[in-house]
């Protein structure tokens, strides 16, 4: 008998000595079996861990010939960003004859997992995946993993698997774009990021934390918040002067905590960026839709989509052996626009 992971409706029909139909009939309980035959074969393919492929069975009953489908695990589609994303896996996956089937965890860790079991049980060639934020239990992904199944990371990588990724260079581009605002006048720069479970989290905040003391200046952590989202921005924002240190600049970690930073401030009377310089991280649409247009880091989301489905390719295909884990890095840069003096 084979592995669970591979087991077959003939498997189990072979062991039995009855019919593959057979077999199909009665795990979809159907009353031309008998009753105790169906629960003699669903008794078996509940012992021996039999997942049905429900790709392939839909595929049996369609005109199209079977196709080679990337499951691809998305946080939220809302985001630019990851919208750019999605843009460049569906690109070169469809250069390259692969098609893809899209899913959003919604942040939520149990809706993670369930989507990696879902895209395992329908037998999707590999899947490429950003973490969510509250993710941080991996056994989810090392099942993938154990299973043989291709498996690479993109933006939110999970350094508790050893498995392929592509991010971009977060830590130089967060060091850059406080350089820049130091080298501009700015003294006490406010960091807004994100969950520091998060790897591009750590690297943002560290590369911030560096160029503060490069360049000689104190790390406040009075001028640190976790915050990721325009909503908390704005909330959060008018807080940050009641201090005796208040700040001249911030850091986002996104563009949309960026924008919530400089609507709070321009509402509470500040000029930007005369009195208060801002920079964000994506470079998408919004960052040119508001007055003044943000200075922000660019991410280049679809070149890191078409890294990450040409890695995942390259494991399917055995260019990338699976024990393999690819790492890349997609370079980023520093748009400088009307936020920053």
């Amino acid at each position: 008998m084979k592995e669970n992971s591979t087991l077959t409706m003939k498997d189990i029909a072979r062991e039995l000595g009855i019919s593959v139909a057979t077999v199909s009939r009665a795990l979809k309980n159907s009353p031309r079996i008998s009753q105790q035959r169906r629960e003699m074969i669903q008794e078996y393919a509940r012992n021996h861990n039999f997942t049905p492929n429900m790709l392939a069975e839909s595929l049996r009953h369609s005109k199209v010939q079977p196709m080679k489908v990337i499951g691809v695990i998305i946080p939220e589609f809302v985001h630019y960003y990851f919208s750019t994303i999605l843009h460049g896996i569906e690109e070169e996956a469809s250069a390259r004859g692969y098609h893809i089937m899209v899913a959003q965890s919604g942040e939520h860790y149990e809706r993670e997992v369930q989507l990696c079991q879902s895209f395992y049980e329908n037998k999707v060639c590999g899947i490429i995946v950003s973490q969510a934020k509250d993710t941080q239990r991996y056994d989810h992904f090392q099942r993938l993993i154990d299973a043989g199944v291709p498996l690479v990371f993109y933006d939110r990588i999970c350094t508790g698997v050893n498995a392929s990724r592509v991010v971009v260079d977060d830590y130089m581009a967060a060091y850059h774009a406080v350089t820049h605002l130091i080298e501009t006048g700015c003294r006490h720069i406010a960091f807004y990021g994100s969950q520091m479970n998060m790897e591009i989290a750590k690297n943002r905040f560290n590369g911030y934390k560096d160029a503060l003391l490069k360049h000689g200046l104190p790390f406040s952590p009075e001028l640190t918040r976790i915050c990721d989202n325009r909503h908390d921005a704005e909330m959060l924002t008018p807080d940050m002067f009641d201090g005796d240190v208040y700040p001249d600049a911030f850091f986002a970690v996104n563009d949309d905590t960026a924008l919530g930073i400089l609507y709070t401030v321009k509402r509470m009377g500040l000029r930007v960026p005369e009195d208060i310089s801002i920079c964000g991280f994506t470079n998408g649409v919004r960052a040119v839709s508001c007055d003044p247009m943000l200075t922000t880091v660019e991410q280049q989301g679809t070149k890191v989509g078409e890294e990450a489905a040409d890695v995942l390719i390259g494991h399917v295909e055995g260019t990338i052996p699976l024990d393999h884990a690819e790492k890349r890095i997609v370079r980023t840069r520093l748009i400088l626009r009307g936020t920053t003096r």
